[in-house]
């Protein structure tokens, strides 16, 4: 496994705790600024929106850039947010630390998961780009519990210190560990070779998929730890072990998703959603057993992130090898429209009076229609690809006495 794939992690590791901590800290923060749980909660709005931003107009901005140098200069920017963010002395500082620091996060994963995917073989594209996202859920297992911890032992600027420092030494090892050949400049095709890649029907049926099926898992999980206490009955203290769990199942899905997609990525993205929603619909039909509870949280975590390097190497193979990198983005601000999404959707079946467990259900309802997108998809993939082999082989058996077989 090439380094720079953990010099990539590292960065992910760092961006993943940047958007998923502050939920932890967000009642220090409020306090220490004199503002509104509401109002902290745009410190997580604020993110995601500017996430969605950056992930569109960064890779469209920089195409004709060294992939590595854009990589580095996206860190120094993270790291110039959370810096913000650890010395802001108002809320509205803090707010602006954090869109700085979001701006880099679409564009960085976006970007990387093509940096990723030019480091390895052919056959190993969508597990490189698993090693990446390895990052991610490994914030969301050690990170995040750690972060909270120390905010609140050493005070909330503590931890956004401690992301600081992870960011500078992720850019260090992206400057020692990636190769410069990792997209060169002389590779990059141009602003509308990479807008072109939207004509092809493929990237907008694999940008669907993502905001649904991630939109579907995502919906269930935002308003999980209202199921756990108010529905199975956990004490709020088991929560964040609870949580670890499902992190656990993040860790595990997202290396076997990486691995079984490099063989059959849209047969992966078939077996894998529909295990997810069956997972789903269980889980909104015992959400009162602890034991179920347990189990299919689990299995939430695994069935659900083994769908994100599917996804992206989805969508970068969609677009063609010489025009990836805006689509590689697009599509990772699909991902948080997704987020975005089952939140509302939950939130609106809970506002109706449905209860905590709605949102499961909502989001066994999203995966289902991500699983009526892709199917079909993959469906005209194979068709297309017959077709190709079909008309490659055509003019060999027309000037040939003796057709070859159909298999050599």
């Amino acid at each position: 496994m090439p380094l720079g794939l953990i010099a990539l992690a590292l960065g992910g590791f760092g961006i993943g705790l940047t958007e998923f901590v502050i939920m932890g800290l967000l009642p220090e923060v409020a306090s220490e600024f004199a503002v509104t749980e509401a109002t902290a909660g745009w410190l997580i709005t604020g993110y995601a929106l500017s996430v969605v931003v950056g992930a569109l107009a960064i890779p469209a901005l920089v195409t004709r850039l060294p992939r590595k140098q854009v990589l580095m200069g996206l860190l120094v920017l993270f790291v110039a947010g959370n810096l913000i963010s650890a010395l802001a002395p108002s809320y509205e500082l803090m707010l602006a630390g954090r869109v700085v620091a979001a701006l880099c996060h679409g564009a960085f994963f976006g970007i990387g998961s093509v940096v990723a995917a030019d480091m390895v073989g052919p056959t190993k594209k969508a597990s490189a780009i698993a090693v990446m996202f390895t990052g991610l859920t490994a914030a969301n297992v050690l990170g995040v519990p750690f972060g909270t911890f120390l905010g609140q032992a050493f005070g909330w600027r503590s931890t956004f210190w401690a992301i600081t420092v992870i960011g500078v030494i992720a850019l260090a090892g992206i400057l020692a560990l990636v190769p410069r050949s990792a997209g060169a400049a002389a590779d990059a095709p141009s602003l509308r070779a990479e807008l072109s890649a939207f004509r092809a029907p493929q990237v907008w049926f694999s940008i669907a998929i993502t905001v649904l099926g991630y939109g579907g898992m995502f919906g269930a999980f935002t308003y999980i730890a209202y199921v756990l206490t108010d529905v199975s009955g956990f004490a709020s203290s088991a929560v964040p072990w609870l949580l670890v769990l499902f992190g656990v199942g993040l860790f595990i899905g997202n290396f076997v998703g990486g691995k079984t997609a490099d063989k059959a990525l849209d047969a992966t993205l078939i077996v894998v959603l529909a295990a997810l929603a069956l997972v789903l619909l269980g889980f909104a039909l015992t959400a009162q057993s602890q034991i179920a509870t347990i189990i299919a949280l689990f299995l939430m975590g695994g069935f659900g992130f083994a769908t994100v390097p599917a996804l992206q190497m989805r969508v970068m193979r969609s677009a063609g090898s010489g025009a990836a990198t805006l689509v590689s983005g697009a599509n990772i601000g699909a991902f948080n429209l997704g987020n975005a999404l089952g939140a509302w959707l939950g939130g609106v079946l809970i506002a109706a009076g449905l209860g905590y467990a709605a949102p499961i259900w909502a989001g066994a309802g999203l995966t289902v229609l991500a699983l009526a997108v892709v199917i079909p998809a993959a469906a005209a993939v194979k068709r297309a690809a017959a077709q190709a082999d079909a008309d490659a082989a055509a003019p060999v058996r027309a000037g040939s006495e003796h057709p070859l077989p159909v298999d050599q």
